[in-house]
């Protein structure tokens, strides 16, 4: 489980307005396994929810749960027709097999994940829906290589977001709970005016670079040059910064033991 603290740092719709197509791909995911119009769906470690006003958009009656009071209090702003709740994704208190489908977007890969698979079968009814999106890991990431370079490697705690978009540890990992798995690919394009404003978003916008940079103490200097190198790399003629993330979206339908 991420602390809440991280998330509230920066501004947190300067990465989930960017990434919000994606969770338009786990909705769809949702819709080509059932109707959603009067599904109820529960979008786990939601932000601001952008998986729920998607739902809710297809007539999904929506609950969004996350653990940082801040994105709650957002989301409610942007979107008071669907019930919010701070909670933990792995701990909702929501009861028991009363959804038709769980949705996250990029929110659940950060969550300890045994304990997490064991809470979304918990919440599903017979038959439900799950569908999700991860990032993949890639052979190279301006976004993170520099941290690795400056800071070291993360201390490990026994997963890491990524793995779930390794296909065989993910069908692992749902084989106890889940049926029907798929895996829908995509790439997602970073876009920045120049280095220099991308070296801005890092470091006060999006939540988790600008906490790796209040934790960088006197290598912050460093690390932001790291971070100039590796997005120079991908600068056009033009100035612009532009690089493609792949990603995931896994979809499955719960099986009651």
């Amino acid at each position: 489980m991420s602390s809440p603290s991280i998330w509230s740092a920066g501004r947190y719709d300067a990465v989930g307005e960017r990434i919000a197509h994606i969770a338009e791909r786990v909705v769809d995911a949702v819709g080509r396994r059932r109707p959603l119009a009067d599904a109820t769906v529960v979008d786990l470690a939601c932000g601001t929810g952008s998986a729920a006003v998607a739902a809710a958009a297809r007539g999904a009656q929506v609950t969004g749960v996350d653990l940082t009071p801040e994105l709650i209090d957002l989301a409610a702003r942007r979107a008071p027709h669907i019930t919010w709740t701070v909670g933990d994704a792995a701990d909702t208190g929501l009861p028991g097999g009363s959804f038709d489908a769980v949705v996250s977007n990029m929110g659940i890969i950060f969550v300890e994940p045994v304990s997490q698979v064991a809470e979304i079968a918990r919440l599903l009814k017979p038959s439900g829906v799950l569908a999700f999106s991860s990032w993949v890991r890639a052979q190279s990431n301006p976004l993170f290589d520099p941290v690795i370079a400056v800071l070291g490697a993360p201390a490990t705690v026994g997963f890491s977001p990524d793995q779930w978009g390794d296909e065989a540890l993910v069908a692992d990992r749902l084989a106890p709970h889940f049926t029907e798995l798929e895996f829908e690919r995509g790439e997602h394009r970073w876009e920045f005016a120049s280095v220099s404003a991308a070296l801005e978003w890092l470091q006060t916008e999006s939540p988790m670079h600008v906490a790796t940079f209040g934790r960088a103490g006197g290598a912050r200097q460093e690390l932001a040059d790291a971070f100039a190198a590796a997005l120079q790399q991908h600068a056009e003629p033009s100035g612009v910064v532009a690089f493609a993330s792949p990603y995931v979206v896994v979809s499955a339908v719960y099986r009651a033991s």
